[in-house]
């Protein structure tokens, strides 16, 4: 997720040099080389160790992470959506169209099954007190229906714009609400029992994505609308109109993505010194990507350089984070302090598994 996010981020930078774009694509080819590798070796685990995979579906914990399955393949198709479309035919155009509606359909009944399950799983119920914003990840790759649908719309035939745009917007709508709706508990867990143990901390990054690509998808399909077509074409102006309400939206809650890191990056800062090297660590880079791109989006339609320049020197930051944390990962399978006997992630979390 992290990686494919850096491969996106670094396309859609205001400010290119050359070169640029051909870095951007060693990050996707390397994105779908980390893809292949950890879906074999997951698939790997749940074939040769039997009842692991039911394990992983029903653990109230383990199960929030299936979505990110979802979320990396939606990181995928944007970056096949800005490398591989402009310079392919038309064929794959309608690929991205076949994939969309896919998506769409798998990631609703995902986040409808998997909070169903939840909502009725009968043992190890998730409490108030454990609440983490990765509560939030099963209605994710639903929101993130809505960025996709703003990466491709553009290039799609006009007569199958409009669907995809309502579509879009119904499905970050969705996942939008069901952010903000989790987002209350998510403050009333930390006004009753505090900051989360420091080890995870970095996760508390999750919360800034919802609203971040939220503003995104609403800038980029709403830039995409076809003016002379359809509904639009019969009300002057809407498309205009359109626009204009996604740009004050986006900035609107963009705020709101900015006080939730605000107050992940104090958390995180607190307890530096003390923590030691987890997977949660990259959260401090894919929710952020949404966070920048964010920003980038609303520069570009108030026509603002300042804007623009401070989202690059976010981006410089943001890939800066993102080699840390690969290097960290590396350090600590190197000194075995990971992926090790009895030193699973989940398995200081979960004392009650044998898995």
């Amino acid at each position: 997720m992290a990686t494919g996010g850096i491969a996106t981020l670094l396309n859609a930078q205001p400010n290119q040099f050359t070169g640029l774009k051909t870095i951007g694509k060693v990050v996707f080819i390397y994105d779908l080389v980390l893809f292949v590798a950890f879906t074999a070796l997951i698939s790997a685990r749940f074939i040769m160790f039997r009842g692991t995979f039911t394990s992983a579906i029903t653990h109230p914990t383990e199960s929030l992470f299936i979505p990110t399955f979802f979320l990396s393949i939606v990181n995928i198709f944007d970056c096949i959506q800005a490398y591989a479309v402009p310079v392919c035919g038309p064929w794959l155009i309608v690929v991205q169209r076949v994939v969309f509606w896919i998506y769409l359909a798998c990631c609703f009944l995902l986040a409808t099954a998997q909070y169903t399950y939840l909502f009725t799983a009968p043992a190890n119920r998730l409490t108030v007190q454990s609440m983490t914003p990765a509560w939030l990840l099963p209605i994710f790759p639903a929101m993130l229906t809505g960025t996709f649908a703003s990466q491709i719309v553009k290039t799609q035939p006009v007569q199958h714009q409009a669907t995809i745009i309502v579509a879009g917007i119904a499905m970050q709508g969705l996942g939008w609400m069901v952010s903000f709706l989790m987002y209350s508990t998510y403050i009333m867990r930390l006004m009753q029992y505090g900051l989360p143990e420091p080890k995870l901390r970095p996760g508390m990054f999750i919360a800034v994505g919802p609203p971040s690509f939220t503003g995104l998808a609403l800038i980029g399909i709403s830039a995409s609308v076809p003016e002379n077509h359809g509904v639009f074409a019969a009300n002057p102006g809407m498309a205009e109109m359109m626009k204009q309400l996604a740009m004050l939206i986006a900035i609107f809650i963009w705020t709101l993505a900015f006080w939730f890191f605000c107050i992940a990056l104090i958390a995180t800062l607190q307890t530096a010194k003390q923590m030691t090297y987890k997977c949660v660590w990259y959260a401090m880079v894919f929710p952020n990507v949404g966070f920048t791109i964010a920003l980038i989006r609303i520069g570009e339609q108030l026509f603002s350089a300042g804007i623009k320049w401070v989202a690059s020197a976010m981006t410089i930051i943001l890939v800066a984070v993102w080699l840390f944390v690969m290097a960290a990962h590396a350090r600590a399978v190197i000194k075995k302090q990971v992926m090790m006997p009895g030193l699973d992630e989940d398995n200081d979390q979960y004392e009650d598994d044998d898995q």
